[in-house]
Order: structure tokens, then sequence, then C-alpha cells
């Protein structure tokens, strides 16, 4: 079985007016295009062709949700729950009502999560920077007084990193908040070296964000660009945030998010610290494959799994197990099983195979990702 899937971009206000409309060869969209999700996910099912949504195909069944991403602006700062975190949390909220913003938990599943640049450059925040680190960056802000209190805080006893960003979030830091970001767009505009893309990069976001605390956890946190075809691993508890860039994203199906600024959403901070993992250093990039032909992208959980096939012209089999998305992002892409049904998967759509199926052939001259559950 093969289906073809589509859905409409979301709206959300950091989206871009450009980059899905020139990756689908399209004039710009009138408004905003974040997110286009591929999933059964209740919040926003696929559409199949012929009419239907895959969720009454799958029956809510599908363990990941593939997307397209195009973030113009800052996401929010946020945080992921683990499975554990995930099922307490919603049990606590049972008796919210679906809508109230107030919630923090959407469902009871965890979401980690990986992201593919589309674009030749996606800009992101991901993990928190080690602190020795971040020291030597302050140092370039001056003695203000701001500066000064968060070096003290990150110079105590105890999971510092923990404590800063409770102080920042909490209200209490306003005055202090302020400081260091005037502080930062000085150093923008004057520092050369390696940190003075990391300065220019949260400069940009207060530009984005003006006086909001977000901006300065957003310091404390690794600035990380990249390259086409490279991707990243979030884990559940680790903080992160995309800045800017195309690129194909996959996690577990769920959309619970604990936001930490850059956001006039909900931000619960007792509930983010919780589940927030404040354990430094930097996230692995991962890089496609030296051949170009098959890149996997190996994460540590059940899942999800995503391969990038670079097409030449000769076809190429793909075993698979379990449902599986092909998402065409380039040129021509057909995707074909054993028995001869064959799609063509225009690019930024998605051909959507069952559990039945135990291998596919993907023809053309372009490029696609390759979805499944993990192994």
């Amino acid at each position: 079985m093969l289906l073809s899937l589509s859905n409409t971009p979301r709206d959300y206000a950091w989206g871009s007016r450009t980059l899905l409309a020139a990756l689908e060869g399209r004039d710009p969209a009138a408004g905003p295009e974040a997110e286009v999700w591929f999933g059964d996910h209740p919040g926003d099912p696929a559409d199949v062709a012929g009419g239907g949504t895959l969720d009454a195909v799958t029956g809510g069944s599908l363990p990941y949700l593939l997307k397209l991403l195009a973030a113009a602006s800052p996401l929010s700062i946020q945080v992921h729950p683990t499975i554990a975190q995930a099922q307490a949390g919603w049990a606590r909220e049972a008796g919210m009502d679906a809508a109230d913003p107030r919630r923090n938990y959407r469902d009871d599943n965890h979401k980690p999560e990986l992201i593919v640049a589309l674009s030749e450059r996606f800009e992101s925040l991901s993990g928190l920077r080690p602190v020795g680190d971040t020291l030597r960056l302050l140092a370039l802000l001056g003695d203000g007084p701001g500066v000064a209190a968060l070096r003290d805080r990150l110079l105590a006893e105890g999971d510092v990193l923990r404590d800063a960003i409770g102080w920042l979030l909490s209200g209490d830091a306003r005055t202090e908040v302020d400081e260091i970001i005037a502080a930062v767009r000085h150093a923008a505009a004057t520092s050369t070296g390696e940190w003075a893309e990391g300065l220019r990069a949260i400069a940009g976001i207060a530009d984005s964000y003006p006086g909001d605390p977000g901006v300065v956890v957003a310091l404390l946190m690794n600035h990380v660009v990249l390259s086409r075809g490279e991707g990243l691993f979030l884990r559940a508890g680790l903080l992160h945030a995309y800045v800017s860039g195309l690129g194909v994203e996959i996690m577990a199906a769920s959309d619970n998010v604990l936001r930490g600024g850059l956001t006039p959403k909900h931000i619960d901070v007792a509930e983010l610290l919780s589940i927030l993992d404040t354990t430094p250093g930097e996230v692995p990039v991962l890089r496609p494959a030296s051949d170009g032909t098959i890149t996997d992208y190996p994460v540590d959980v059940p899942d999800f799994a995503l391969r990038r096939v670079v097409l030449s012209g000769t076809p190429v089999r793909v075993e698979v197990s379990g449902p599986t998305m092909v998402l065409a992002t380039g040129g021509r892409v057909s995707a074909s099983t054993a028995d001869g049904e064959s799609v063509d998967v225009a690019v930024g759509a998605v051909a959507f195979a069952g559990v039945e199926e135990t291998a596919l052939t993907i023809s053309g001259d372009g490029e696609a990702f390759i979805a499944t559950p993990g192994r």
C-alpha cells in the first residue's frame, strides 16, 4: 500500500514566508509558514490524497511525527519530558480543559527529536555550554552589575545552571537581564574571535524579543550552525531553540513542550526546571555520509529512524520495517513497492507505505528522507 500525503503549513509567528515556498517552487506565502506535519497526531493529522486523514488509516498508532520546519525568527527556548515525566504530568493535568493555555502536557509521551538541515545554514541553540566556557564568554561583556550577578551565580556551589536559569526566568532579575542584554549588544558590535558569531546571534535574538529573560538563558547555551545534510539529535531534558533555517524534523509522536523564554505562550518555570537536564556539553553534529548516497542519522530511541537518500538516476532499494514515509525534498522522486505499486512524490509531500511493506525502491534524480519506527 502506498498513499500520498500532504498537509497545510501551520502559521506560527516564527515561520517563514519564503523557505517552504522556495523548496516547493512556488511564490512566497502571504503569511508565515512554520511547520508541515506528516503524521497521525490528533493535533493535525496529514491529509490523504483522495480524501480523509492519516489517523483514519493508522488508528493513531504511528510512533513518530515527521515535519518540515521553516524558521525565519527564533522558536521558543524549550525542553521536552521523558516518558515517565510526561505520564506523571498528563495525569496531574487530567482535570484541565484540553485547550487551556496553562496546560504543560498535551499527551503522555516523550518527545526526543532529530533535526536535519535543508537550508545551507541552519542555526540552533542546543544544550547548555560548560560553565567554564560561559565564564570566558562573560569576560567579554564587562563588569556591569548584571553581568557580575550572573557570573557570581555561575561561580557558586551546586547545580549552578539550574539555579541561574531559575533566577533569570523568575521575574526577579529584570534589571540584570536588561543590563546583560545591553552588554551583549555592545560586545556583538565590537568582538572578533571564537565568540563573535554567537554574540551576534544572541544580539539578533534580543532584537526579536527585547527584554525577554530567555535572551540571557540563550547566552548559556551552545550556538550550533548546521550545513545542509547535517543533523542534531535532541534527547529528552535537553534545552534547545531553533533560530533560523529550513529542516526536516522527526520526533516521537508528541506535542509536549515546556517553554523557557522567547515566546508569548505559557511558561511554567517550576515545571521546566523539574524536567531540565543541566548536564553541560556539546551536542554532537550528525554528518552526511561521505559517498552521499544514503545517510543514516543514528539515534538511541525506538520511536523513529531517519535516512537521507540522494538520487542520481539509479534506483535505490531500501529495506524498511513498520509504517514508512518517503519525504521528497528536491528534484524528482518516486517510490515503489515490491509488487510494482508506484507513487510520484512531489517536493514537500510524502509517500506513505503500510506495515506490510519490507522494502521500497526510491527512484529519480533528487533527494528524499525515509522515516520509519526505530529499530
